[in-house]
């Protein structure tokens, strides 16, 4: 069973997504809600979560890994749309110490459709921002790479990730410590799972399309100060390869993916 965890607040496309998930789904799956702060009537949900005061969404995601079921854990934002089958695909040659993303399109949550856009299936790690590190599209090896259905990215966007519940327990899930209520999700999961010995894979057997930034958010994720904080202590943290689990170095996984690691000094 897929258990899909779904952090929210006052988001007006939550039910669509449900009903989304829920239609195209092809094998067992358990649907969490955690509404972080604000309650909101959700149908077709399995078991329906609420923060009282706002923890955030890394809070709301643990606390829905922890209410869940099923051998796979997979977390998706709440204005998202799905390809057929998704669930099943993704499981598509699953090992227990990968995370999955589908591949990525963008969404007209006005419509409610796909924008005319390529997907996005490869992203590769930033790091010469002052500010943060992150991912960017990665466009030549979407391109170089079009005929690799199931195959390894550097990072991703953290609206959508799949893994087994053996490698979230390894993971530790998602540390509020450093990070705050919100930033640096993805990062935090790629880094550790590329740095501890697992991979980063891109499933391009299915999609999702996740709401595009023109449409905006609903409500702020967290204070200016805090995400700025987050920012940089997860800078800091990798580019001088702090995590204690570490197999490899951070300059490990840039020569994997061919590319040159130059952090600023």
């Amino acid at each position: 069973m897929v258990s899909i965890i779904i952090p929210s607040a006052k988001d007006k496309d939550l039910q669509r997504t449900v009903d989304d998930l829920r239609s195209k789904a092809r094998g067992e799956i358990e649907i969490v809600v955690v509404l972080d702060g604000a309650w909101a009537e959700v149908q077709n949900a399995d078991v329906i979560l609420f923060n009282e005061k706002r923890i955030g969404m890394r809070g709301s995601i643990n606390k829905g890994v922890a209410a869940s079921h099923g051998e796979y854990i997979m977390k998706i934002d709440s204005h998202c749309m799905f390809g057929e089958g998704y669930d099943l695909k993704l499981l598509t040659g699953m090992q227990d110490n990968w995370v999955v993303i589908p591949r990525r399109y963008k969404l007209d949550t006005d419509k409610w459709e796909i924008m005319d856009e390529p997907p996005i299936d490869y992203e590769k790690l930033f790091i010469d921002r002052p500010d943060k590190i992150g991912g960017v599209y990665w466009t030549g090896r979407r391109i170089q790479r079009a005929d690799v259905m199931i195959d390894e990215t550097m990072v991703f966007q953290g609206s959508c990730w799949l893994m087994s519940r053996k490698h979230w327990d390894w993971l530790g899930g998602l540390q509020e410590e450093g990070y705050g209520t919100f930033t640096q999700e993805p990062i935090e999961i790629a880094l550790k799972t590329w740095l501890g010995g697992g991979q980063v894979m891109v499933n391009k057997l299915t999609w999702y399309a996740h709401k595009h930034r023109k449409f905006g958010r609903t409500v702020s994720p967290c204070p200016s100060k805090e995400t700025e904080m987050g920012n940089l202590y997860s800078k800091d943290f990798w580019l001088n390869n702090r995590w204690d689990k570490r197999i490899h170095d951070l300059k490990w996984l840039f020569d994997r993916f061919g590319l040159k690691y130059n952090p600023a000094k």
